[in-house]
């Protein structure tokens, strides 16, 4: 049993930061509970410095009976969800400035990224439902933070969705127990290969159900527009983006693992769940008026993009370097879409946003970034993921689905561009009004990921390689 401690430092960083900040706030003043918030941004930069320094290193290894794993997917989605969680943290600090609470939303959310780094690694089925729980049960909380009525109703939704799907996981991984007698996906790897296929299919799909709840795919998918409108914008933030990285690698190493080598076909599960997901997401789209209902469709067809992956994760070895670039292009984007959102708390809908490129210029050339970078226009990032995750299907031999996603992403660009044409008509005083700006931290916020999502597309050839690497079993 390898007992090393060092190696989870990342993990162990944001649960140390989180009680410790949780015991300061209990005593910190109110006009000094931003110390929490440093706390918070200290234990990230300490765990990227970590995740670099293991992965310079190449000391890929298992921990703890092998229930975690530490491996190339540890190491992209480590760094992804950390520098996120650095974003939404300075994303956050006009919204929760002074607030009573304010403390116990720094912890909860240090709590919630612990369970997706946890989730990052799941190399064991009751490992990966432990951390299912522990990324989901802060933000339950998180999303009624604002204790308003679209807040309370949001979080209640979520935590429904969450505790039944919640239950429907932990009965598929007692049937994959009962099917393969262990729940390590080394042994599971053999024993389902010739256990009952009835059994580990329903088990199979139970298990996927969760994961697919957290990422936000059809047919889990209900919750995520009520809880990116409802919640404060930063909630919205990091719901639309860390829940989604844990996800789509857990089941990506799940799948990789544990059942390449069963006869259940999730492949085209996967693939089928991917076309819906990213059909329903930009049709439901279209003609929405709401910019934070808006981007909750948005990021729903984007999870049917990154479903491709999964489709096809033992089909090609392009799947997993895919999959990890266009986590980190899509998390970037996304973040700098709504720290825009975050900047103008009074523009809620399309409307508000006329004559923004006049008003304030730099806000609306990160809109026009990143918006046209979800589309996937280059030279930003999500346009090499989206050729990575396009190439990938294609070699596993779902041309298909490519073909579908690209009618997808054309189709997309109608509703971004509803968007975006305002920006550059004459503004109305009421758009004025509107377009009141918060503060200085959510500016810096998109500044910073805009300019991310730009650099991953421009030096997309020297961050690509930090994907590839065999999954350790």
């Amino acid at each position: 049993m390898n007992e090393n401690l060092p190696a989870l430092l990342p993990e162990l960083t944001l649960v140390g930061a989180a009680v410790i900040g949780l015991l300061a706030g209990s005593w910190l003043p109110r006009h000094r509970q931003w110390a929490v918030a440093v706390l918070a941004g200290t234990a990230c930069v300490i765990g990227l410095v970590a995740t670099a320094y293991t992965m310079a290193t190449g000391r890929e290894q298992t921990v703890f009976s092998h229930v975690f794993a530490i491996d190339a997917a540890t190491g992209a989605g480590r760094l992804t969800v950390l520098g996120a969680l650095l974003l939404i943290i300075a994303m956050s600090v006009e919204t929760v400035r002074g607030d009573k609470r304010e403390t116990e939303y720094w912890v909860l959310l240090l709590m919630t990224a612990a369970g997706t780094l946890a989730l990052i690694g799941a190399n064991d089925l009751l490992m990966l439902f432990a951390a299912y729980l522990l990324s989901g049960i802060p933000a339950y909380a998180l999303a009624a933070f604002a204790k308003d009525a679209p807040g309370t109703e949001a979080a209640l939704k979520y935590y429904l969705m969450g505790a039944l799907l919640g239950v429907a996981m932990l009965a598929g991984t007692a049937l994959l127990y009962g099917a393969g007698h262990a729940t390590l996906y080394r042994e599971l790897h053999a024993s389902l290969a010739v256990a009952p296929y009835g059994l580990v299919a329903v088990g199979l799909v139970a298990v996927l159900t969760g994961l697919l709840f957290k990422s936000g795919a059809v047919p889990a998918h209900f919750w995520v527009p009520d809880v990116t409108q409802g919640a404060p914008t930063p909630v919205a933030a990091y719901v639309t983006t860390l829940p989604k990285i844990g996800g789509l690698v857990a089941g990506y190493r799940l799948l990789h693992q544990a059942l390449a080598d069963s006869s259940v076909n999730w492949p085209l599960l996967l693939a089928v769940a991917a076309a819906v997901t990213m059909t329903l997401g930009n049709l439901a789209a279209f003609f929405q008026t709401d910019v934070k209902r808006l981007l909750a469709y948005s990021t729903i067809s984007q999870v049917g993009y990154l479903l491709m992956a999964l489709a096809v994760a033992t089909r090609t070895d392009l799947a997993q370097k895919g999959l990890l670039f266009y986590l980190a292009a899509y998390t970037a984007t996304n973040l700098g879409a709504f720290a825009v959102v975050a900047e103008l708390p009074r523009a809620r809908t399309l409307h508000d946003y006329r004559g923004l490129a006049r008003r304030h210029p730099g806000l609306a050339a990160v809109l026009v970034v990143c918006l046209l970078g979800l589309v996937g226009t280059p030279p930003t990032g999500v346009f090499l993921g989206k050729l990575g995750l396009f190439s990938a299907a294609v070699d596993g031999g779902y041309a298909w689905l490519a073909a579908l996603a690209v009618v997808n992403t054309v189709a997309s660009l109608f509703y971004y561009l509803r968007w975006l044409a305002p920006l550059f008509t004459t503004i109305a005083p009421a758009s004025a009004e509107a377009q009141a700006v918060r503060g200085r931290w959510a500016a810096a916020t998109a500044y910073t990921a805009g300019t991310l999502s730009l650099a991953l597309g421009l030096a997309g050839g020297m961050v690509l390689p930090f994907g590839t690497g065999s999954l350790l079993p």
